[in-house]
């Protein structure tokens, strides 16, 4: 009997507690729900002059359809706020330095991080030197994201991430757009970490291991060497290296003449590289005005349309990467450390104070000193009370630039020579734009300021007390690469190397791999019947033309030392060398070449520095190339020489497959390992919260490496790729063929959260029209 009662007594308390979680999650429905974007129906925007109509289609794409510029630029900022108001705000905070606010003391470090490097502050100059028709944009733009900020909070109806940290949104500005587009120019601005790590291995390992560090190693300036080994900067000890962009933030883009398509005119495309998230970093619109018709995607919290078409013409963007961060090696004044040494006087460093204040803590006292170079970065580098010299950083988007200007002209131009003109006011980051229009032109022009510098490469820092170095202005307008209606018939891009030795300019020696350029020409220079369908099926390529160059000697020289790996080599060799999901070849050889670089250099560099190090896979591949030709490097030689390096790397790849697949080979698939994730910043605070707000892991080909582009971390989660796919015929620009994974909205709740990651995988791409009636849900934005 007493046994049955408390059997009895545990399930009325498990009722309850099953009741209370019912209770609590229909609340907790309820209330997300309550925020869900409207997106039929009319709702009163006081700021508009006329009604504005704005119709998502079957995918969540929202054409905007207005009768002035005024109101079209209103409701578009209305309709971002709708879908991505929190994803905006993160990131005007993390642009700004202004994240510990509502995070708290785990954000301060990332604060100072992004203080040091000034982005707001360029923002607000930028603003100075825009026009007034750009500025006019801007403040049309934060009228409507301010009218829907506005709405939320009267109605109650702010997105739940905001209750979860316990804030609301301040008002929008025109500078909270262009610190956004500072970041962008961050996330692709450069290369300033290998040169902090290049300098510690100058002062670190003997002269032969620090040459082999370098992507080319700068003999013609030995004063700068020497320098850089008189004068060490301490770089290695509190730095965190997550604050680095991925090292090939790139993408792939090509376009082809009408000589080559089925149609007889030019057929364009383009996958920027960028980290995938949910929400994705793009936001894909079609505005509609009497002064334009433009579609295309843009980065949520700013106006206007970045990359796409218009009815005349179709653009798209890769990376291209140019050394355009440089740090300067200072020496401060030993009784006033606000003061720097230049041609033998001691020069006073501007002195910025950044209080950050902290959510539930103390504000934290912060400073920033600005030297005549730009900002010194040292303290995000490390901990030192007195130093003896330190890093400052010149950076092109540390300057005052008019990206906004061009995009807005871009959006309106109906020719090469209008959309060449627009470029002028592209200055950060420097981008590889290729372009087509109906009249049948195809170009592509490298463009972006690019400095000139009195001495160096842009390989290591430079002396600072000195006049001798730094920049004498930019490689000039009309001599950045540029081609227009080349004879091969196409023109691509794939963050490869764009000039040759007769280029008189330095842009970067930190090219891409080849391989995705490689596969790209291979497939275009097939066929003079091309279509949009073989662009997006190009798109979607895995064929790994890495492992075409590398694996076979690979194979040879571990043979030389056992015979243990015989089956295996076996399978390698009977692969198709296609990195498709269901294949164990792809997860070996990548597994492999992302271990010989850990074999090799791990052990003799501290974690931090070791995690700054950009290009490990390029200097192992100079190594390999070398090794092969038979002249082992001096990293090689010190180990046991080529094959001993690759064994032991092999057999450490090996162990990592086996602990997660198993030991059998059979059994072994690329795709349980790679697999596609698009992961919400809120997610990491909860199993629950990661449950509801990620979608579910989807195995997928491809890699780093691959046109498809899909790269992956150390768990194997691609988490960085195609951020965007888009394809345009100039046959029929009515219409264009994109992708947006996960989809366009940033609420839970919406149809539109996580309703393309299975069409990301499988190349599924959706049409949008830019004429004619659009079908789907409707909504009416009327004046008050």
């Amino acid at each position: 009997m007493k046994k049955k009662k408390w059997v009895k007594w545990l399930l009325i308390a498990f009722g309850s507690l099953l009741g209370l979680a019912i209770v609590a999650g229909i609340f907790a429905n309820a209330y997300i729900s309550k925020s869900k974007p409207v997106i039929e129906g009319e709702v009163a925007v006081a700021v508009l002059e006329q009604q504005v109509t704005v119709v998502r289609d079957d995918i969540g794409v929202p054409h905007i359809q207005a009768g002035s510029d005024a109101d079209l630029y209103r409701a578009q900022g209305y309709v971002q706020a709708q879908d991505r108001l929190f994803q905006m705000d993160l990131s005007r905070r993390q642009a700004s330095g202004r994240l510990a606010e509502v995070i708290g003391e785990a954000a301060v470090d990332t604060d100072k991080y992004f203080r040091t490097f000034s982005l707001r502050r360029a923002g607000e100059a930028s603003w100075a030197g825009y026009g007034d028709e750009a500025k006019q944009v801007l403040e049309w733009y934060a009228e409507g994201v301010n009218a829907y900020i506005e709405e939320a909070k009267e109605e109650g109806r702010l997105s739940y991430e905001f209750a979860l940290l316990g804030y609301e949104p301040e008002p929008w500005t025109p500078v909270d757009s262009l610190a956004i587009g500072k970041f962008m120019a961050y996330d692709l601005g450069g290369h300033w970490n290998s040169l902090a790590v290049r300098h510690w291995a100058l002062n670190e390992f003997p002269e032969d291991k620090a040459r082999e560090l370098f992507i080319r190693y700068p003999e013609e300036a030995p004063a700068i060497l020497a320098a850089n080994k008189k004068q060490p900067v301490s770089v290695a000890g509190a730095f965190d290296p997550s604050v680095i962009p991925p090292e090939f933030n790139g993408s792939n883009n090509w376009v082809v003449s009408g000589d080559k398509t089925e149609s007889g005119l030019p057929l364009l495309a383009d996958d920027p590289h960028l980290g995938l998230s949910t929400p994705s970093i793009w936001y894909q619109m079609h505005l509609e005005s009497p002064e334009q018709n433009v579609s295309g995607v843009i980065f949520a919290g700013i106006p206007g349309i970045i990359l796409g078409h218009n009815e005349q013409i179709a653009w798209g963007v890769t990376n291209v990467g140019p050394d355009v961060q440089d740090l300067y090696i200072e020496t401060p004044n030993p009784d006033d450390p606000t003061q720097f040494r230049y041609e033998g006087q001691w020069e006073q460093a501007e002195v910025l104070e950044e209080p950050i204040r902290v959510k539930d803590g103390e504000t934290v006292d912060f400073e920033v000193l600005v030297t005549r170079h730009g900002p010194i970065v040292s303290p995000v580098l490390y901990e030192e009370e007195e130093p003896s010299a330190v890093f400052s950083m010149q950076w092109t988007a540390l300057e005052p630039t008019l990206e906004l200007q061009a995009v807005l002209n871009f959006n309106k131009a109906e020719n090469w020579e209008q959309f060449e003109t627009a470029l002028e006011d592209f200055q950060a980051p420097a981008q590889n734009f290729v372009f087509a229009s109906t009249d049948g032109t195809i170009a592509y022009k490298a463009n972006g300021r690019i400095p000139i510098r009195k001495q160096g490469d842009g390989q290591l820092p430079v002396p600072g007390d000195s006049a001798e170095y730094g920049w004498d202005g930019y490689v000039p307008f009309d001599e950045l690469p540029r081609s227009v209606n080349p004879q091969s018939g196409f023109i691509a891009t794939a963050n490869n190397q764009v000039i040759d030795d007769s280029y008189p300019y330095h842009i970067t020696d930190f090219w891409a791999q080849p391989y995705r350029y490689e596969r790209i020409a291979e497939v275009l220079e097939s066929s003079d019947k091309l279509t949009a369908e073989d662009m997006m099926a190009l798109q979607m390529d895995q064929k790994n033309l890495y492992a075409a160059e590398f694996l076979e000697s690979m194979m040879a020289e571990v043979e030389k030392l056992t015979d243990e790996h015989e089956e295996l080599f076996e399978m390698l060799r009977e692969w198709d060398q296609v990195d498709s999901a269901g294949q164990a070849a792809p997860f070996v050889f990548h597994t492999w070449m992302r271990q010989l670089p850990d074999t090799l250099f791990e052990e003799q560099f501290p974690e931090d520095v070791y995690d700054m190090l950009s290009g490990k896979n390029h200097i192992t591949d100079a190594l390999l190339r070398r090794a092969f030709e038979g002249e082992e490097g001096a990293w090689v030689r010190e180990y046991g020489g080529t094959g001993r390096w690759l064994a032991d790397s092999l057999d450490l790849a090996l162990d990592d497959i086996e602990a997660a697949q198993g030991s059998d080979p059979q059994d072994w698939e690329w795709g349980d390992y790679h697999q596609l994730t698009f992961p919400h910043p809120v997610a990491g605070a909860s199993p629950i919260l990661e449950r509801f707000l990620n979608p579910d892991k989807v195995p997928v080909g491809g890699s780093n490496i691959t046109v498809q582009a899909a790269a992956f971390n150390d768990d194997g989660e691609v988490d960085h790729g195609a951020s965007w796919r888009f394809v345009a015929d100039l046959a029929d620009l009515s219409k264009a063929y994109h992708i947006v994974g996960p989809g366009l909205s940033g609420h839970v709740k919406s149809d539109f959260f996580h309703n393309q990651v299975d069409k990301w995988a499988q190349g599924e791409f959706h049409e949008t029209q830019i004429e004619g009636d659009v079908e789907g849900a409707e909504l009416t934005l009327i004046p008050e």
